[in-house]
């Protein structure tokens, strides 16, 4: 697995101003984020573009009620740290359909 640093993480790590953004903006909340981790399938790719100052990633997953979600975050320590989420887009959902697909 190419991400098999996420195997090393115990936990999940939210910012006290962060935890409740992507509820508000979003209507996602903290364990909806956590839980697409859990579920199968999960895509994770590199965000080169943001990965000015720590490594960044996203996530392509569904939460245990089936609703799909980008996920943006960054590993710390052990620990993963959300940085945001939000539902799929409509290209993200064709991509996540197909890649789930093979």
């Amino acid at each position: 697995m190419k991400y098999a640093i996420l195997n090393e993480c115990v936990s999940f790590e939210w910012d006290s101003g962060n935890i409740y953004k992507n509820q508000n903006k979003h209507n996602v909340i903290f364990s909806e984020c956590e839980e697409i981790f859990f579920n199968i399938p999960l895509i994770i790719a590199d965000d080169f573009e943001h990965s000015q100052n720590e490594p960044r990633y996203y996530a392509l997953g569904q939460t245990n009620s089936e609703k799909k979600l980008f996920v943006a975050f960054t590993i710390r320590k052990q620990h993963i740290r959300i940085i945001s989420a939000r539902p799929m887009s409509k290209k993200e959902r064709e991509n996540y359909e197909t890649h789930t697909k093979i």
